[in-house]
């Protein structure tokens, strides 16, 4: 009995050549910015002039950073390009061509040119400007979590604040920095590559876009792979699922960090390594340490909880804290508030904000107060939605994501993932026919494909992308595990 179907191979080579291509879109040096790959492998980078408004096409116009790797196997190998994005909103995907094909099984590096770009509003590509951003930048910044009608009205406050910097700031291209028109971005550079279609990779905010892509252009859609997959929810409901996923992430972060008592010394029950958790933040909201406060502590915990590899520095971050009260451990290697991640907070709530219409205020309260009746110390890093409620264009509709039309696409997820919680691969694939869900059980982290080296996921979506084999049935794939420290 048969157990895989096949795609057919996404229109490339024998319609559209390399040559071809760079006709219409010309290629030349990159930025410094972006690393070179090891020879004989090189990189290329281009520009793309889009309307700024699509449904305009005659008005303002922007440019779009471009970045090629051309495949390295033979013609009768190649597949056609492979666009990818690493996430965000807000992250740029320029220098992404180079460090996420280096790790892409071989059989894939062979078989695309892979194209990396930045998506409007970031990196290069017309890039979002809040500003001061309503305090976002304060170091230290306000603690998150407001408890209290004073710290409510105040945390309201920051958000309108910041809503207004991200007017003043964006002007007339506010409404026009969004998903919907980023995918028409990527439709404009299908045809400039002269491809019939398109093959993708999209990592988290990767796999909302993907999915708008394939919802507005099903015909021109190839094979997509969405991995670590963003649920078609609104923004700020994706947000509020999120927040309290990591609290259950961070639970078992407690009973492991118990389990290697020897090892951290936070004590030999998970109660224990929370109350010293505890400890950390009410003493950095007391007392911030060189402009280190709550707000930097949930970030430090935040970016740690979605990967298990970093688990071991958070322990040991939280153990130096308790025993001298330094947090050099917790700190990120690039300060928050540098000129990358200014504009990458910038596009993540302009992108987030333009994609359809945001919560009432009083909801926001609501969801606070109802998140800290579940955990008074919760991680809301990621709730960035939430400026929304305070946001000068106010878009009618939400991103259509998906529908009845689009090829099979391949959705990959891990069972525990605390940022992108699994139920989201669930509920996109009912969107999506055809579509097979691959699973990486007993797994806690973030980005699964050619990142979590796992041989059942790797060979599934290597298999799908070269091949076109799609899977009978959702793939389950055997997980790392916590790890050792």
């Amino acid at each position: 009995m048969a157990t895989t179907t096949a795609l057919p191979p996404t229109a490339s080579a024998a319609t559209a050549p390399a040559h071809d291509a760079a006709a219409r879109l010309r290629f030349g040096a990159c930025p410094r910015s972006v690393p070179s790959p090891p020879p004989p492998d090189r990189v290329e980078c281009g520009w793309l002039d889009v309307p700024l408004d699509w449904e305009n096409p005659g008005g303002r116009r922007i440019r779009v950073a471009v970045s090629r790797v051309p495949a390295a196997g033979t013609p009768g190998e190649r597949r056609g390009v492979l666009l990818v994005n690493p996430g965000g909103p807000g992250g740029p995907g320029l220098s992404y061509a180079v460090t996420k094909r280096a790790k892409l099984p071989g059989s894939v590096r062979r078989a695309y040119d892979v194209i990396g770009f930045d998506p409007r509003g970031t990196g290069q590509s017309a890039p979002a400007d809040c500003g001061p951003m309503g305090g976002l930048f304060d170091s230290p910044a306000p603690d998150p979590v407001p408890a209290g009608p004073a710290a409510e009205r105040a945390y309201l406050d920051s958000l309108r604040r910041m809503a207004d910097d991200c007017a003043a700031g964006a002007g007339d291209a506010l409404p026009w920095l969004s998903t919907a028109q980023t995918a028409r971005d990527m439709d404009a550079l299908r045809a400039a590559l002269g491809e019939e279609r398109i093959a993708f990779l999209g990592v988290s905010y990767g796999s909302y876009l993907g999915a708008a892509y394939a919802a507005l252009f099903p015909r021109r859609a190839g094979r997509m792979v969405l991995d670590s997959v963003v649920g078609p929810w609104s923004w700020y409901d994706f947000d509020v699922r999120q927040s309290r996923a990591l609290l259950r992430g961070r639970e078992v972060f407690f009973a492991w960090a118990a389990r290697h008592h020897g090892r951290f010394g936070l004590g030999g029950r998970a109660d224990e390594v929370r109350q010293a958790y505890e400890r950390v933040r009410d003493g950095l909201a007391a007392h911030p340490v060189d402009g280190f406060g709550p707000a930097e502590f949930d970030r430090a915990v935040y970016r740690a909880l979605g990967r298990t590899e970093r688990w071991t520095g958070l322990a040991d971050g939280i153990r130096g804290y308790v025993r001298d009260g330094g947090v050099g451990a917790l700190r990120p290697g690039t300060p928050f508030g540098d000129a990358a991640s200014r504009t990458y907070e910038s596009a993540n709530r302009v992108v987030k904000c333009a994609d359809g219409p945001g919560p009432s205020p009083a909801r926001v309260l609501a969801d606070l107060r109802r998140i800290r009746r579940i955990d008074p110390r919760p991680v809301l890093t990621g709730m960035e939605a939430s400026v929304c409620s305070f946001w000068h264009h106010r878009p009618e509709r939400r991103t259509r994501l998906g529908g009845p039309d689009v090829p099979p696409v391949l959705l990959v997820a891990s069972e525990h993932d605390p940022v992108t919680p699994v139920e989201g691969a669930r509920q996109l694939a009912h969107r999506l026919p055809g579509s097979r869900l691959v699973t990486l059980h007993d797994d806690y982290s973030h980005g699964m494909f050619a990142s979590r080296g796992n041989p059942c996921v790797d060979g599934t979506v290597a298999a799908y992308l070269v091949d076109g084999t799609v899977p009978a049935a959702h793939v389950h794939c055997a997980g790392p595990g916590l790890p050792t420290p």
